[in-house]
């Protein structure tokens, strides 16, 4: 069996490392033309993401994924604060959290080594579909056509192969516009270092602002006491933070910018909303080559709607199906356990004893109810956020109530 997965981002690159230690013929293919290319916020995986990823990849890569990747156990509660910085209360308690959280370079780049010569970057995908006899055919930009027994689009939330699938786009603007970056901890002051901490948190504030604040310290909270095994591109401690703002002409504009200039241009937006400098230190303090801006684009929370395709030897997996805003820390996850669930589908087909339409639909199936259930979580946020476009009264601390209503549900499910 000859399987060609279009997109080469965290679902992509897992499903073909994991159809490669299993023997079968895969070839990626992504227009990126450096593995390192990517960026957003780092990525949580949860003990189901885990556990997909010990079927996917070898040992000695979990080994070194574990060896540069921070244990949410070892972190403080999270904290939730106005944006003026003062407390409204914590996340429920991390010490038997099997979490852990990751650069999201880091891990694109443990598992394209996985993938090795069978990732093919700087090619773009035109279109696909099919030849006269049904064979799934594959059509790039600046190379010959490839067919394939089996294509799995992975190519996001804008995905041509869901796209082709679906008859229309597969997802739609979630009315978010995201800003990421990083920052050291050394690079802030003592009193911004004491307040936020050794934890993640997110400030509030009127008018639809927020900034989720991610600590990440993959040296200091290892996973594994292995630094010989150590891969990570962060290095010590560091706040990996999101900004977020309701979309509208003035900010989807801010997405033109880069560096320095954008980020000026975002701190200028949470000052006008009233947000006190110190609470802003953390994206004064950034690498301006960090920043970055991006829609937030999300499909729909009902299982019915996803993939509503009939099982073919074309389909598709994470983004590209559930597309789901990062305000749940979730999405990468499903991508991965997504990818595990086909792989095992097509190792059915491989041992004959099922069909290649039959392993799909099952895999398609199990695939509607991951994205509905991660959906859901991340949807109560950012319609909470949404809310507070109009809405921001005195009574700050009960306006918390869903998201640590939401973050204790998300710590029970793993």
């Amino acid at each position: 069996m000859r399987v060609v997965v279009v997109g080469g981002g965290i679902g992509g690159v897992a499903l073909a490392a994991g159809l490669r230690r299993r023997g079968f013929e895969v070839a990626a293919f992504d227009r990126d033309t450096q593995v390192a290319a990517t960026g957003g916020y780092h990525i949580t995986l949860d003990g189901r993401a885990q556990s997909a990823l010990r079927e996917l990849v070898a040992p000695e890569i979990m080994e070194r994924l574990l060896a540069s990747a921070s244990a949410l156990r070892l972190r403080d509660r999270d904290a939730f604060w106005d944006h003026r910085g003062r407390l409204l209360g914590h996340g429920p308690d991390l010490s038997g959290d099997s979490g852990v959280d990751i650069d999201r370079i880091t891990l694109r780049t443990l598992l394209a080594e996985a993938v090795g010569d069978d990732l093919h970057l700087g090619r773009t995908v035109s279109a696909v579909g099919h030849d006269e006899d049904g064979t799934p055919r594959v059509r790039f930009t600046d190379a010959a056509p490839v067919t394939a027994d089996l294509v799995v689009g992975a190519d996001g939330a804008h995905s041509l192969v869901a796209r082709h699938l679906a008859g229309g786009p597969t997802s739609t603007p979630a009315g978010i516009i995201g800003f990421s970056g990083r920052t050291s901890l050394a690079d802030l002051s003592p009193r911004e270092q004491q307040r936020l901490g050794t934890r993640s948190g997110l400030a509030i504030g009127p008018r639809g602002a927020a900034l989720y604040v991610g600590y990440l310290d993959p040296v200091g909270n290892a996973v594994l006491d292995a630094p010989e095994l150590r891969t990570s591109v962060t290095t010590g401690p560091t706040y990996i933070w999101g900004g977020m703002l309701p979309e509208s002409a003035t900010t989807d504009a801010l997405r033109g910018l880069r560096d320095g200039e954008l980020q000026a241009a975002l701190l200028d937006r949470f000052r006008a909303r009233g947000w006190s400098e110190p609470t802003l230190e953390v994206i004064t303090r950034a690498d301006p080559h960090s920043v970055a801006a991006f829609r937030f684009n999300a499909a729909s929370t009902r299982a019915s709607d996803l993939a509503p395709w009939p099982a073919g030897r074309i389909t598709a997996l994470g983004d590209a199906v559930h597309a789901t805003p990062p305000t749940a820390g979730m999405g990468a996850g499903a991508a991965i356990r997504d990818a595990a669930d086909l792989l095992d589908q097509l190792s059915e087909v491989a041992a004959g004893t099922t069909t290649l339409t039959v392993a799909v639909s099952r895999f398609e199936a199990g695939m509607r109810q991951r994205g509905s259930e991660i959906l859901t979580l991340a949807m109560k946020t950012v319609r909470w956020i949404r809310a507070t476009d109009t809405a921001f009264g005195a009574a700050a601390t009960a306006a918390t109530t869903p998201i640590l209503a939401t973050a204790a549900r998300l710590r029970r499910r793993r």
